[in-house]
């Protein structure tokens, strides 16, 4: 009687992509109960139940995208089905949605130990990629939950918004408007003291819960308020730009490199070591960051920059449909961005994916008005293609890809069993075709937006399949199966 088949999935003829590894080898990878097991040339066809030939294309370890906003413009179980699926078409098959309280996402306040469980319940059997959230201590009180939320609920990394204590989401705000979007008592502020105050919280958590420490840290939104506010009423006054330069202007870069001092001072004041400078967008602030570990040796201080931001500028075509925070950038900040990343002086790339329909993104009225769109918009299942055509064209090494692209924010933020094609790891595999052109098409999609300020870019590396845990969700045409991500307690 012949043996039982003792491998679940056989994935033939991959040329492997590993952080760390220059080389890219042919060979074939083998897959067991949801984890690769075997990456060898050459395993024999007749021990897997399932065979898939990757006829020579790239396997990339599933990306992380480690920056998402899923649930922010829609109902969170609606979002996560279409954007978790636009997901895995482009080979990601692990998101971190950055989550708060107040306006947006479930439009609410309180405790997180009552508001929490109703994120997850809405997440669950939602998703077609594995999935996990950082969360924002917005009141008060919350800061006092922050241990719990690490050591209980898996989420040890946690989100400052600099800019929203003085200054809405999409523009301008009062205290009062600004107090109403939080849905914070009259009595609270958040400012930087409650920054300082997250920031103590988190050094605690390090230091009460050594196993926890590497993996507790405290991402920051880098724009400071005032600067915003003084800016925009002047650039929106004097009327001679218009579109993503109006918004660039109205956010200057100094708003943000002025940002990442203060909170590279405030994280050397309350000890808290493990900062993550997210989007950071312009010349200006990846220099204060390059700097700050420079004045504060002891920090350990991660740097992030967005595939919007390195694929868009302010001639962009789609203009308003690409207003985001930070702002998308001339094409000199664009240049800086490329040259830090491949100088290896920025830690991950990100999509910032915040799923934002046409109806709600523009005003009907004028929906040419930068001033009144909305900001954000959806962009994960362009991530992967977008780093291997652009970082390919400049000389970027597929092994550095995937260190920005998995392995790094895998390390950072607690996805132990993510980023790399290895035995033991989870079997999260996205095989990519380099020599495959293709046009964005927001058509093309599963996503909610309906458009995509990616609309007409000619991108070379089409993703062909994607699997999660070893199970195939994407086919190069269509979504597949039932959703299959889990939620990750972290570190896990």
């Amino acid at each position: 009687m012949p043996d039982r088949p003792r491998l679940d999935l056989l994935i033939k003829n991959v040329r492997v992509v590993r952080p760390h590894l220059d080389a890219v080898e042919t060979r074939d990878v083998a897959v067991k109960d949801g984890r690769f097991v075997r990456v060898e040339p050459d395993i024999p066809a007749g021990l897997a139940r399932e065979i898939h030939d990757a006829r020579g294309q790239l396997g990339f370890p599933g990306v992380v995208d480690a920056h998402t906003h899923v649930g922010i413009y829609a109902p969170l179980r609606d979002d996560a089905v279409t954007e978790s699926q636009a997901a895995v078409t482009g080979g990601v098959t692990t998101v971190l949605t950055y989550f708060r309280t107040g306006q947006y996402y479930l439009n609410r306040g309180g405790p997180y130990a009552a508001f929490y469980p109703e994120v997850l319940a809405a997440s669950r059997d939602r998703y077609w990629c594995d999935y996990a959230y950082h969360l924002a201590p917005i009141e008060a009180s919350h800061v006092d939950e922050m241990e719990w939320l690490a050591t209980q609920q898996g989420v040890p990394s946690f989100k400052i918004f600099m800019f929203y204590g003085g200054h809405g989401l999409h523009g301008r705000a009062d205290r009062a408007a600004q107090g109403r979007f939080l849905m914070v008592g009259e009595d609270e502020s958040y400012d930087f003291a409650h920054f300082e105050f997250i920031m103590r919280a988190a050094a605690r958590i390090r230091q009460a819960h050594p196993r926890l420490a590497p993996h507790v840290s405290v991402s920051l939104h880098c724009e400071t308020a005032d600067i915003l506010n003084a800016y925009t009423q002047r650039v929106a006054r004097d009327g001679s730009l218009a579109g993503l330069r109006a918004y660039s202007a109205a956010r200057p870069p100094h708003a943000e490199g002025l940002a990442v001092w203060i909170a590279g001072y405030l994280a050397h004041e309350t000890a808290c070591p493990g900062i993550n400078l997210l989007h950071l967008s312009s010349r200006k602030a990846v220099e204060a960051a390059l700097a700050l570990p420079r004045v504060f040796p002891h920090l350990d201080v991660r740097r992030e920059v967005t595939v919007g931001h390195l694929l868009l500028d302010c001639e962009s075509p789609t203009g308003v449909l690409a207003k985001v925070n930070p702002p998308i950038r001339p094409r000199e900040d664009v240049e800086f961005l490329w040259q830090a990343l491949l100088e290896r002086k920025l830690d991950w790339v990100v999509s910032d994916h915040a799923c934002c329909a046409r109806e709600m993104k523009v005003a009907a009225e004028r929906p040419d008005d930068i001033w009144l769109a909305r900001s954000g918009f959806g962009g994960t299942e362009y991530l992967l293609a977008g780093v291997v055509s652009e970082g390919s064209r400049r000389g970027m090494a597929y092994s550095h890809m995937a260190e920005v692209l998995a392995w790094n924010p895998a390390q950072r933020f607690g996805l132990l069993n993510k980023g790399d094609i290895a035995p033991g790891y989870d079997a999260d595999l996205a095989l990519l075709d380099p020599t495959r052109r293709f046009t964005v098409r927001a058509a093309d999609s599963p996503s909610g937006q309906g458009y995509t300020p990616f609309e007409g870019l000619e991108l070379s590396g089409r993703v062909t399949a994607t699997f999660l845990r070893g199970a195939l969700v994407y086919d190069g045409q269509r979504v597949v199966g039932p959703p299959r991500g889990r939620y990750l307690h972290r570190p896990g």
